[in-house]
Formats: C-alpha cells, structure tokens, sequence
C-alpha cells in the first residue's frame, strides 16, 4: 500500500476537534445536573439510539454503571439498544419504530430520564421512546446533529446539538460530551 493517508488523517482530527470544541458547556452542564437531581431521586437513567448511537447508549450506560474515573457505588443506568431478544420479538410482531418505546413502557417511571441519540434527529424509534416517556412523566434529554428543526428537536425536553452534519463528527462528540457528563456526576455524588 503506497498510498499516504496523511492528509485525510490531519483533516479528520481537525474536523472532529472543530466539533468537540463546539459543544455547548452549559447545556452539557445541565444534562449532568439534571442526572444528578434523577440519581438522588432514586431514578434511572435510559439509554437509546440506532447503529453508532447504539454503542454509544451501551457504552455511556456502562460508565455509569461500572465506573468512569472513581470506585464508587453503581449508579442505576441501561441502554435500551442490549436486549436482543426483546428488540427482535418487538420489531418481529409489531414495528422496528416501537422497540425502544416498549422498553420505556416497561421501565420507565416519573423522574428516571432517557437519553436518546440520533444523529439525523429523526429516527422514529427513538422519536417514539421520548413520546413514550414523556406521558410517563420521564425527563427527555435527546443527543442530536445540527439540525434543531428535525423532529426530536420539537418533543425533547432538553437537547444538546453538535454543530455538524457529518456524522462520525456528530457522534465523535456526543461521546465526549456523554464522558463530561459521566465525570461531572461522579464528582457529584460520589460519596452519596
């Protein structure tokens, strides 16, 4: 192989750094603190998205869960992308559009929050888990792409854009934010 990737490799970290520092700190700020007031509430944080969404719903929960910097008791946290044989049985008898919703019926309760990621902003089935928990009194916190006029931008509670329509970048730093905000809450409440 004689062919030299240097430039592509140059210009994709640049990209990914231009979006990074554009996110928006004090709505990462109050996604974190509305996670925290749901932890000491006693509820749960969801979990969803499609494809590259999906492993970062797994690996943000996985955070939580496990640890993200600090030894310290589990917070209560799932990604709602895990449990084949639920998405399968769901999206076989009835839609692929209605496996997260159903999850959120089953789960979800007043005060826990669900994040949903969507780079497009418009995948029905996580259009359909923040309806569903919306009318259970579930926070709604959506991870989304430049686009603030697509459809999840309209029913979420609150939403963190990412000043890009390119999606590795978009994805790049919804993780970055989801790690701020895993490390913001475990200094939180760490000792709690």
């Amino acid at each position: 192989m004689n062919t030299d990737f240097s430039g592509l490799i140059k210009k994709s970290i640049k990209e990914s750094s231009e979006s990074i520092s554009k996110i928006d700190a004090k709505v990462v700020e109050k996604i974190a603190q509305k996670i925290v007031e749901c932890y000491r509430n006693g509820g749960k944080v969801m979990f969803c998205g499609n494809g590259g969404s999906a492993s970062q719903a797994q690996h943000l929960a996985a955070e939580l869960v496990c640890k993200f910097r600090l030894t310290r008791k589990a917070y209560d946290a799932m990604s709602l992308t895990t449990d084949t044989s639920i998405i399968t049985a769901q999206s076989n008898d009835y839609s692929f559009d209605t496996i997260f919703e159903r999850q959120v019926e089953a789960h979800g309760k007043k005060g826990d929050v669900l994040i949903g990621l969507s780079t497009s902003g418009n995948s029905p089935n996580v259009i359909k888990a923040i309806e569903k928990a919306k009318q259970l009194g579930v926070y709604t916190i959506a991870f989304l792409g430049n686009n603030n006029k697509c459809k999840i931008a309209g029913i979420a509670d609150m939403a963190l854009y990412i000043k890009s329509s390119d999606t590795p970048r978009i994805q790049e730093a919804h993780i970055t934010a989801g790690h701020i905000i895993c490390d913001i809450i475990e200094k939180e409440i760490q000792d709690e």
